[in-house]
């Protein structure tokens, strides 16, 4: 048990340490592993125009010298380009994606299927 605290103690000094990028990276890299699997929806008018399936998360992104949100949010996942609601063998490459947080008409849910 006094081996733990030790492990416990030296990890936190370590993170503490490191930039506020490092640990959202380090925050997102555990997210991905323990798995989330969101889906964001892109409408045109009622039409639906885009799909990306498996997302881990959406982000709001951030000036890079200034720590306000710039209008875009962005993730990455698998395009279902067919709109077929699975990930098909032509499909198997994740993309990066960006939209606008003020023009873009988007649902983003947890697919519970899964």
């Amino acid at each position: 048990m006094r081996l733990n605290y030790h492990i416990l103690t030296i990890l936190l000094l370590i993170l503490s340490g490191c930039t506020q990028e490092t640990q959202n990276r380090i925050s997102r890299s555990i997210q991905n592993w323990t798995g989330t699997d969101g889906i964001l929806e892109v409408y045109a008018g009622d039409k639906l125009v885009k799909r990306f399936m498996e997302i881990d998360k959406l982000t709001t992104a951030k000036g890079t010298d200034s720590d306000k949100d710039r209008p875009y949010r962005f993730g990455y996942g698998f395009n279902d380009k067919n709109l077929n609601g699975k990930i098909d063998d032509d499909e198997k490459k994740r993309v990066y994606f960006e939209f606008s947080d003020y023009s873009t008409s988007y649902i983003f849910y947890e697919d519970k299927d899964k």
